[in-house]
């Protein structure tokens, strides 16, 4: 089972099962003689893996890629781009018994009916957050390529469960602060949130439940004029990507759906020229008109449901059987994903803006 998505000239695969003995990507026509530095996507690649300090899942991989094509030299060679990552941690016994039971907020249920009962249902199969690694992967390459274009992305937390950081500087965030964000545990740009959102986190975990949030998006130094109208816009290859993380459940780009309750003369962003360059004084279209880039920082917010694995006692049915039934959820689950989720956010808008540079 794969899942393929063509964005302009590039297209990108994904492969595998959570359970199965490997998962991996493909990402085809990027450009060749880009030069990658492999410890540089592993670092990428670490801040997805789950964490040692009670906000994540137990389950420990290591997430590294094994480049089998499209590498050569350390550069890129014009072919197919291919990484196979390992799945080394599985505990598939934790799912024989809820094998025919519709886990509440999984996928089981449609996958069932989808794939005519076929499906690997260990750990979500296909359907797993585990699949957003081989998306980090090719986020993580295409970072590189944008930083040589002058172009710097990242995401930080922008809430839990209502505990909030603040936000990016729509108008005035810089790559510094992007590079910076990047570097911190959680990634949060006002350290006090820091401690708030470990709090919830650890509540809900205590309390046998789960917990989402927003996640935050930026990218500074991406030209104006790139994107297309209607079906091929900057939102459009951005949202496609971003909904390619399962646990996202909505988007919005710039002020989103604040914009509807408020005056056009308050939403429109008004230009004017500095130093011969044009800009806008606001930025509530975060940085897209008509699916087209102006210039201005491109910032967007993704929603993030609670992990729907939680150990509390639920409702459910018995989909082979057609029967009601009552489960307990087992096994090592994340109380909270969005932390985890940051770089796979991040990883998508890369992989969307690398689309329209080549």
């Amino acid at each position: 089972m794969s899942s393929t998505l063509t964005l302009g000239n590039i297209s990108l695969s994904i492969f595998g099962e959570s359970h199965g003995p490997a998962i991996g990507a493909v990402i085809d026509n990027l450009p060749a003689g880009e030069e990658l530095d492999i410890e540089r996507i592993y670092k990428f690649m670490a801040r997805r893996a789950p964490k040692k300090d009670g906000t994540s899942t137990m389950r420990s991989e290591t997430d590294t890629p094994e480049i089998i094509s499209g590498f050569y030299n350390g550069k890129t060679t014009g072919e197919a781009l291919c990484a196979v990552i390992k799945n080394k941690d599985q505990h598939s016994a934790d799912y024989k018994s809820i094998s025919e039971l519709a886990r509440p907020g999984h996928a089981d249920y449609t996958a069932f009916l989808r794939y005519n009962g076929s499906n690997d249902p260990r750990g979500g199969g296909h359907f797993s957050g585990r699949l957003t690694a081989p998306l980090v992967f090719a986020g993580a390459v295409c970072e590189q390529m944008l930083e040589k274009r002058g172009i710097t992305t990242a995401a930080h937390i922008y809430s839990i469960a209502g505990e909030n950081d603040r936000p990016f500087d729509p108008v005035n965030v810089n790559a510094e602060q992007l590079k910076l964000v990047k570097t911190r545990y959680l990634p949060v740009l006002d350290k006090n949130a820091d401690e708030k959102m470990r709090s919830v986190i650890d509540r809900a975990r205590n309390d046998l439940n789960s917990v989402g949030g927003i996640i935050e998006c930026c990218a500074v130094g991406f030209p104006a004029g790139l994107g297309s109208p209607i079906y091929n816009g900057i939102e459009n290859r951005v949202s496609q990507l971003v909904f390619g993380i399962p646990a996202v459940k909505g988007i919005e780009f710039g002020i989103g759906f604040e914009a509807a309750a408020i005056y056009g003369s308050e939403n429109n962003d008004e230009f004017y020229i500095e130093n011969g360059e044009i800009k806008t004084r606001t930025n509530n279209s975060g940085g897209i008109l008509g699916g087209i880039s102006n210039g201005m920082p491109i910032i967007f917010r993704a929603a993030i449901k609670p992990t729907p694995s939680i150990a509390r006692p639920q409702n459910t049915v018995n989909f082979v059987k057609k029967e009601n039934s009552v489960m307990e959820i087992k096994g090592r689950h994340d109380p909270c994903v969005v932390p985890r989720a940051v770089p796979c956010v991040e990883a998508a808008l890369n992989v969307a803006l690398m689309s329209f540079l080549v």
